[in-house]
């Protein structure tokens, strides 16, 4: 099977990867991102790459990007533009002859149909973005044009240039200095070559529409933060499992030191809600993605401590992203 396919997000986390592993099964990648170039990115020399910003394209510049593709793959941030442009990006793909088309989710929104009490996509807009994405995605499938959705977890690795999603952990972690005290549950999660495996998976594989629920490795957090401890030089220090009545009394600090940086989690989640979430076993069988998609067994392990050993150097100022 040979797809040439149109990416968007290819200087992305999750877009080289992909574009990585499309071409070594011997599709064609032709990308868009937006600059600049991360240094030390390692861009598959066969993949065609322009730095556009999609937001911005007219109909006839999204119509010469697709030219000649039979596969689409979306791999861009979520932002508040991405349900209606997504909308009419499908819209012009399904014009321009494409059949086969991946969009990059998260696992959350599997989890807010799991567990409709819960009421995430309510309380939380990230969640509810990805939702809203998923029921746009979905109401273009037909037999003749396959869409797959990936509800991605946790991903584990590192891309050069780019800091990892992971620093928060090892601020929060190192401002508690004596002992770990974190909540009950678990998640799950996955390494970056196997996000690739699943994008690729997908694009081969899906027919008519498709979520797909992506985990791995369902891992308690008391045996994640085990391994973050190693790798950051903290192997002694004594991890506690406390209840949320009295995390959500200390939820004030918690926030602040979260939001030293960036707003940003302030506006993908409400806070005292989330709790709900990072408490429970966020965990999701691989029969219902990983497998059915080829997705091959990788070092989690190594990947988690690539990622905080990356992770602490940021925060001491020994690499530059």
């Amino acid at each position: 099977m040979y797809i040439k396919v149109f990416l968007i997000g290819g200087t992305g986390f999750l877009g080289i990867s992909a574009a990585q592993e499309l071409i070594a099964r011997g599709h064609e990648v032709r990308a868009i991102a937006l600059p600049p170039v991360l240094e030390g990115a390692q861009f598959p020399p066969q993949m065609e790459l322009k730095f556009k910003d999609y937001l911005m394209l007219s109909d006839d510049e999204i119509r010469e990007c697709f030219y000649g593709c039979e596969g689409f793959v979306f791999a861009a941030g979520i932002n508040g533009h991405n349900v209606t442009s997504l909308e009419k990006l499908l819209f012009i793909a399904r014009e321009c002859g494409v059949n086969r088309t991946v969009i990059c989710g998260s696992y959350l929104s599997y989890f807010d149909r799991k567990w409709p009490r819960m009421e995430l996509s309510r309380w939380h807009p990230y969640i509810r973005s990805h939702r809203e994405r998923e029921e746009t995605a979905l109401s273009f499938a037909s037999d003749s044009f396959n869409v797959a959705v990936l509800e991605f977890p946790c991903v584990f690795g590192v891309q050069p240039g780019r800091e990892p999603d992971w620093t928060i952990i090892a601020k929060v972690l190192r401002a508690m200095k004596i002992v770990t005290m974190f909540p009950k549950g678990g998640t799950t999660m996955i390494t970056r070559s196997q996000s690739a495996q699943a994008i690729a998976g997908a694009l081969e594989k899906t027919k008519g529409g498709k979520l797909w629920p992506i985990g791995c490795y369902n891992m308690p957090w008391k045996e994640f933060l085990a391994i973050v401890h190693k790798n950051m030089g903290m192997q002694e220090r004594v991890i506690i499992t406390i209840p949320n009545w009295l995390i959500k009394s200390e939820i004030k600090y918690i926030e602040k030191k979260m939001l030293e940086d960036s707003d940003k989690i302030r506006s993908k989640f409400y806070l005292p809600k989330s709790l709900d979430i990072f408490s429970a076993e966020t965990y999701i069988d691989r029969i219902h993605g990983c497998n059915p998609l080829g997705v091959r067994d990788d070092d989690i392990e190594s990947a988690i401590g690539e990622s905080i050993r990356f992770s602490v150097d940021f925060l001491d100022g020994k690499v530059k992203l």
